[in-house]
């Protein structure tokens, strides 16, 4: 395992919708669809790793949460996601129920 790559999986954490707002008002927070691994996600965001970001976007499997998703969210606070910082991104995974 690369350095970054173990760094990166150490800081992997889950959190509250909640606690996520701040980074959403000013629109650092990602997506990551459930079908993508977020270490994955974070070491090729890290890497600059355009060709599997590009990709990743061209799928809408990463994307901005919409508008609709950040009503559902705001009024479930308590919604959980696995979390992952790769500055100035807080990338995010919903947590299967």
């Amino acid at each position: 395992m690369s350095d970054l790559r173990t760094e990166l999986s150490e800081t992997i954490d889950e959190s509250e919708w909640e606690w996520l707002i701040p980074h959403a008002q000013r629109d650092a927070v990602i997506l990551v669809s459930l079908d993508l691994n977020l270490l994955d996600v974070g070491e090729a965001i890290a890497s600059d790793n355009i060709p599997s970001v590009q990709r990743w976007i061209d799928e809408q499997l990463i994307n901005k949460p919409s508008p609709q998703q950040l009503g559902e969210w705001n009024a479930n606070q308590q919604k959980r996601f696995n979390t992952l910082i790769v500055q100035p991104y807080v990338l995010i995974q919903e947590i299967a129920v």
